[in-house]
């Protein structure tokens, strides 16, 4: 969860020379598969997707994000660069660990990817719905991960495995010190 501290008023600090906060609100966000989906509901398109967002759809996002219901509208004007680079930031975290090996080669996942896709893989590798809160990145992650752990193994060419063995073989010879 993202909480960011929005000033919505400001007032001048003699003593300090300088604007200090007086008045502030607490906004709590977050980046899942059910902001994911309210955007998409209003929109009626992929919200994952390389199609810049226009600043309207942005800060729909943003509004989609919240987990208060009760906001002062001037909120979301009174949003500083800090605040949006929090924003952005959070969104772009990937909040996991795992990494995942690129194969040279191997073609890009080109699924047009939308909240009734993230909920049928959800169903399909048995992700319980409690998970559709998390950030979206660990979500996209594990399904991810719940893909490559159940695909079968694939099957190694003959000439890689003759080479593995020949290499094992050359490693042992070594390691003893015999020829064969």
């Amino acid at each position: 969860m993202l909480t960011l501290s929005v000033v919505l008023s400001e007032g001048f600090d003699e003593e300090a020379e300088s604007f200090v906060p007086m008045k502030t609100f607490e906004l709590e966000m977050e980046h899942s598969l059910v902001s994911l989906s309210k955007w998409e509901r209003f929109f009626k398109k992929p919200f994952l997707s390389d199609k810049e967002k226009s600043p309207e759809e942005t800060v729909w996002y943003v509004k989609a994000m919240c987990l208060a219901t009760e906001i002062p509208p001037e909120v979301f004007s009174k949003l500083s660069q800090e605040n949006v680079d929090a924003i952005n930031a959070y969104i772009t975290d990937p909040m996991t660990a795992t990494t995942f090996r690129q194969i040279p080669g191997q073609k890009p996942n080109r699924e047009i990817m939308t909240s009734e896709v993230l909920y049928y893989y959800m169903i399909a590798l048995n992700i319980p719905f409690e998970c559709q809160y998390w950030h979206l990145n660990s979500l996209l992650t594990l399904i991810k991960v719940c893909n490559q752990k159940n695909a079968p193994a694939k099957k190694i060419p003959k000439r890689e495995a003759l080479e593995r063995q020949r290499e094992l073989n050359r490693q042992r010879k070594e390691q003893l010190g015999t020829s064969g």
